[in-house]
């Protein structure tokens, strides 16, 4: 990812993390993938009205899906308003959907969603990552890494 991709991706109105995948995994690589959603899905997301805990991706006769992922009903939705939990297509490019089929393959990997974001056409983008399990005691560096970073802004801070 390039540095005009992340000043995209901090720019973007609506920025909705998957903040527990950053501690269950590691992330190998990571994709931006295109989402396909209705109308009303849609205006839910760009409220901020979705969640990233426990979606995880698989992929289907070719095609990368989302599962789990949580898309509120819109408020001023009707009779036509979406299912909250429902398997969502990713767009990926054919190259990058056999590249991951293959490392996905391989035990101890995963597929999950790491960031949903709005670019600056309007439409929906998901950061997906290919990701490996943390063993417990990486998972107590990451919590002794961040513990480190918040006293070292704490002193910084004071002086």
């Amino acid at each position: 990812m390039n540095k005009e991709q992340q000043e995209l991706r901090k720019k973007s109105p609506v920025q909705i993390k998957n903040k527990k995948a950053s501690f269950e995994y590691i992330f190998v690589d990571t994709y931006t993938a295109g989402i396909v959603l209705t109308g009303t899905e849609i205006k839910s997301v760009r409220l901020g009205k979705a969640s990233l805990v426990d979606a995880f991706c698989y992929i289907n006769n070719g095609e990368v899906w989302v599962k789990g992922m949580n898309i509120s009903p819109y408020f001023y939705g009707s009779y036509s308003n979406h299912e909250a939990k429902r398997d969502r297509k990713l767009l990926l490019t054919k190259r990058e959907i056999r590249r991951l089929a293959e490392d996905s393959k391989t035990p101890g990997y995963t597929i999950v969603p790491t960031l949903m974001f709005i670019d600056g056409h309007g439409r929906a983008k998901v950061d997906i990552a290919l990701a490996r399990g943390k063993k417990e005691y990486d998972k107590r560096q990451t919590l002794k890494e961040k513990e480190d970073r918040r006293e070292m802004d704490r002193a910084i801070k004071h002086f």
